[in-house]
């Protein structure tokens, strides 16, 4: 099955189609066959798309310009190039009936404390409603940071990994440790995997989120130890054969770790290890583990315990096969067959561990690949709602204050990330540990993010977004720029290239010639058979834009043109 295919099942999902379903196909007719060599076919707009949609939150007109004159590997250079550590949140949120005490408006709170308390707050309240304000402020910082993106595939891997090593800012609600999280992730985005797994495995935010920082000798905590190794390392692949007793021994091995937090006025935002409250023990592991033992440390020397349960989990082959699935299902399509994991999950793990789990190599070579550019990968992926609404928001231009108006920026940044929570993505909290369902629950997977109350959400708010009145919410506006994103196609005074350029930036399922003239003459020509009309609306347009009457017409035919392209199927898909 191809992209098409895939398209006409979605609009069945949506009502674009009413003639009776096709026999379901077998997924593997899904499936491509290639793997891993390089790709060396035509370079041309549709794989510079690809590659494009992929790794960014949508594509804006003048990133397809730029990428179209590079070639392939100049292309990678430029996604994979470091991405610098983005500014820190700030206070936008002093107002109405709390006003932060220790952070000025405008100054960072991510090492500030919480108190003291306001008058009539109460330490209880502090964490139910204090904290919300910079929790929130803080997802709004994250959509902000996806939509401002610059084309760099960074944004797109913070994400992957917060659905793959997944917490929850409520539960924890402290928002400087899901900062100083989230900067985690930033930082070994395309860095190592074991280094990660070890860095997360002492992050507050972990600690506090998985209880580790309560599993102590005279009351081991198993959670953490459970995770660890079922979702975050070895998985649950054909070849993951750890036993429970492997959990309880890793939960010994994991005593004495706490974070730093000591009281409300705290601004210490770290962990350390607890001599006292460690195992001092020996822990021997199962056959899957070749029978090592970690040898019981006292003092200090019991926080290298930890290295060598990062070592011994990363002897077995199993936690590169998980990461490279995982990786695929984000990247390329969520099935996986016997074919696929014999030509792309086996030598992509093998790359893995001959790199010492330097994750950038491996995600490089795997966009790069005969398999990632097959035609059957293209256009297969149904957005996640972080790419719909961040996606929107970067390709149309919408309209955010700058940093002068910060409060209203932030607002605008908010009311996005409220958005994508509508849609069943709730950035910073995912429903558990195991992250969104659309990554791992079979047969589903992405088609989780379509169901009777997303999809009319996801069209509600395209079509509200595209309004002459906009998205109006908490205050801000929010309208997506329709006349820019036209006026930067190759030739918006053409009606066919207007169509072809549109089309080809929105939607990865190629609109064909039925489909091209039919939205050429309904929506820009208004009925009429020549093209001159759009032509010379436009022209008229451009060389008076303050002239009324023809910003009128032209407004008025775009803002149907694309509340129509939008709602399509085929804009649902990446």
């Amino acid at each position: 099955m191809n992209a098409q295919n895939r398209a006409e099942f979605l609009k069945k999902v949506m009502g674009q189609v009413i003639e009776p379903a096709a026999p379901a196909e077998d997924v593997t007719s899904m499936v491509s066959d290639k793997g891993l060599d390089p790709y060396k076919g035509e370079w041309t707009e549709k794989q510079v798309l690809h590659l494009l949609r992929r790794s960014l939150f949508g594509v804006k007109a003048e990133e397809l310009q730029h990428f179209s004159k590079l070639d392939m590997q100049q292309c990678l250079d430029e996604l994979f190039a470091a991405d610098a550590t983005p500014a820190q949140p700030i206070n936008a949120y002093n107002e109405g009936e709390y006003i932060d005490p220790h952070v000025p408006p405008g100054k960072t709170w991510v090492n500030s404390s919480y108190g003291p308390l306001p008058p009539g707050f109460t330490p209880a309240m502090r964490m139910s409603v204090i904290d919300s304000f910079r929790r929130f402020n803080l997802k709004g910082w994250w959509a902000g940071l996806m939509v401002n993106q610059k084309p760099n595939i960074t944004p797109k891997m913070v994400l992957f990994w917060h659905t793959a090593i997944s917490t929850q800012m409520k539960q924890v609600m402290d928002a400087r440790y899901s900062y100083k999280h989230l900067i985690l992730l930033h930082s070994h985005a395309l860095g190592n995997f074991k280094k990660l797994i070890r860095e997360v495995s002492t992050d507050p935010q972990m600690l506090v989120y998985q209880n580790g920082n309560t599993n102590t000798a005279s009351a081991p905590n198993e959670n953490f130890a459970r995770e660890l190794q079922e979702l975050f390392t070895v998985g649950k692949g054909p070849g993951s054969h750890y036993t429970e007793e492997d959990v309880r021994t890793a939960a010994r091995v994991l005593t004495g770790w706490v974070d730093n937090f000591t009281s409300i006025d705290s601004t210490n935002v770290s962990s350390s290890f607890i001599p006292e409250q460690h195992d001092t023990g020996d822990k021997k592991f199962s056959a899957f583990y070749n029978n090592t033992v970690i040898k019981g440390r006292a003092g200090a020397d019991g926080a290298k315990e930890l290295d060598d349960l990062v070592d011994m989990i990363f002897t077995s082959t199993e936690p590169a096969k998980a990461l490279c699935r995982k990786l695929y299902r984000y990247f390329v399509y969520y099935h996986i067959d016997d074919t696929v994991e014999k030509n792309v999950i086996t030598p992509l793990a093998d790359l893995l561990i001959a790199k010492n789990f330097e994750v950038k190599d491996v995600v490089r070579t795997l966009l790069s690949s005969e398999h990632f550019f097959d035609e059957k990968n293209m256009g297969c992926v149904i957005k996640n709602p972080a790419e719909l609404v961040a996606g929107m928001a970067r390709q149309f231009n919408t309209q955010i204050p700058g940093d002068s108006e910060y409060v209203k920026q932030y607002k605008s940044w908010i009311e996005l990330a409220n958005l994508m929570e509508n849609m069943d993505m709730n950035i910073g909290d995912p429903p558990s540990v195991a992250g969104w369902a659309a990554y791992y629950q079979k047969p589903q997977y992405h088609e989780f993010w379509i169901n009777s109350d997303t999809l009319a959400t996801r069209n509600s708010v395209t079509d509200r977004f595209l309004s002459k009145e906009g998205y109006t919410e908490n205050g801000v506006l929010l309208k997506l720029d329709y006349l820019k994103f036209t006026a930067q196609l190759s030739a918006p005074g053409d009606a066919s290239q207007l169509v072809r350029d549109s089309t080809r930036l929105l939607c990865p399922v190629a609109f064909d010639e039925v489909q091209h003239n039919y939205v050429k003459k309904q929506f820009l020509l208004s009925g009429q058979s020549d093209d001159s009309y759009w032509t010379g609306a436009w022209n008229k347009y451009v060389s008076n834009p303050n002239d009324p009457e023809a910003l009128s017409v032209v407004d008025g035919r775009l803002q149907r043109y694309y509340v129509y392209l939008l709602s399509r199927a085929e804009y649902q898909l990446i």
